[in-house]
């Protein structure tokens, strides 16, 4: 007889396409990489600013969009803002259509993740950050008192509801950190690493002449890091720094528009940005937000040559041995200054594809997941 395929919902906290931004990357390129050895999957997508992506039809069998509810208020409930503006009856609707497992995309994801309809499916559930540390970061870089109340409420909740990852069957950790929290907090712990864009290494050999920061800088975190790279390490040398990314604060504005050597690019398409990476002599990726792994230092170790950051940004991940890794603002200055005289070489990319195909490639990772989901169906 044979075997029928295997089949699998994705809940997405939002539309994975364009895959643009770091948890989103992480899912289009995980439903990708599934399709890719024989995964038959319905997506199913919150919508909030992104419209339908016929794109995705050729990875997905079906595809449902979900209108997420941002009405709700903010500060009211115990049920945190990011899961209770995801509660959709249609959602749970399409999910009892059959009887495949589901992959729940983030604790924003899992408000039917304990409902009793559901009590005898498979239930994985990725998690991208240990939230409520996530949030707390983001408190304590928001200097508005609105959005700062915000983060620390939401906080509180989502300490609260983690929970509910008592009622899935499987929980997957993206960083050995993650995973050690979540084994220390529930069972049915698996690591699996991020899934990404690259599946070759495209640094070019030589030298840049400029630095690069890249990030979202509408997230607070991302923007801070900015503003330290602008204020305390290029603030005195004369090494060029290009930072790219959206909604740059007022605050980094501010503190570059004295520097002539700092330059802040705005709306920039994934293509630019990736030129800019490539073309970069070195990437600095300073972080002060532990949680999760960050994509963009995964992305610029295929993409770019030199990467410096700090402790926190690469510790446990596997990549330490393919950074410079600096404590502090003079330890950034003075790899910066040794660095920009180097070239970066060949021997440099067989160190990179050694330790990245070890664990971060797509389609061993995916056949992971397949074992881990389907050994029992």
């Amino acid at each position: 007889m044979q075997k029928l395929p295997d089949r699998l919902h994705i809940v997405s906290f939002d539309n994975p396409f364009p895959p643009n931004y770091g948890g989103v990357i992480d899912v289009f390129y995980k439903l990708k990489a599934l399709h890719d050895i024989g995964v038959k999957i319905t997506l199913h997508a919150f919508e909030y600013g992104r419209t339908p992506s016929r794109e995705l039809n050729q990875f997905c069998d079906k595809v449902f969009y979900y209108q997420r509810r941002t009405f709700v208020n903010p500060f009211v409930g115990s049920v945190p803002y990011i899961v209770a503006t995801r509660k959709d009856d249609e959602l749970l609707k399409n999910l009892l259509a059959d009887n495949a497992p589901i992959l729940f995309e983030g604790l924003h994801t899992c408000f039917f993740l304990d409902h009793p309809e559901l009590k005898e499916r498979f239930k994985i559930v990725r998690m991208h950050n240990i939230e409520h540390d996530y949030y707390l970061k983001l408190e304590e870089v928001e200097s508005n008192f609105f959005k700062k109340y915000f983060f620390s409420k939401e906080s509180a909740r989502l300490k609260t509801y983690q929970s509910v990852l008592h009622h899935a069957n499987l929980i997957l950790a993206i960083s050995k950190n993650d995973e050690t929290y979540l084994r220390s907090h529930f069972k049915h712990v698996e690591l699996v690493w991020a899934f990404h864009s690259n599946e070759n290494i495209t640094s070019i050999e030589g030298k840049g002449d400029f630095a690069l920061y890249h990030g979202k800088l509408s997230v607070g975190e991302n923007d801070d890091a900015a503003r330290f790279l602008v204020n305390h390490v290029f603030n005195d040398i004369d090494i060029p720094l290009f930072i790219a990314g959206n909604k740059p604060s007022s605050e980094l504005r501010r503190a570059a528009e004295d520097k002539p050597h700092v330059k802040i690019f705005d709306h920039l398409s994934t293509e630019q940005i990736t030129e800019l990476i490539q073309k970069a002599h070195v990437n600095v990726l300073p972080t002060f937000q532990a949680t999760g792994i960050k994509l963009k230092m995964i992305n610029v170790l295929y993409q770019g040559r030199f990467v410096i950051a700090n402790k926190t940004m690469v510790c446990n991940t596997g990549l330490e041995d393919l950074c410079l890794i600096a404590d502090d603002a003079n330890g950034f200055k003075t790899l910066l200054h040794a660095t920009m005289q180097k070239d970066f070489a060949e021997t440099d990319m067989v160190k990179r594809k050694e330790i990245l195909n070890k664990n971060f490639n797509n389609h061993q990772n995916a056949m992971l997941l397949k074992q881990f989901i389907f050994k029992n169906f």
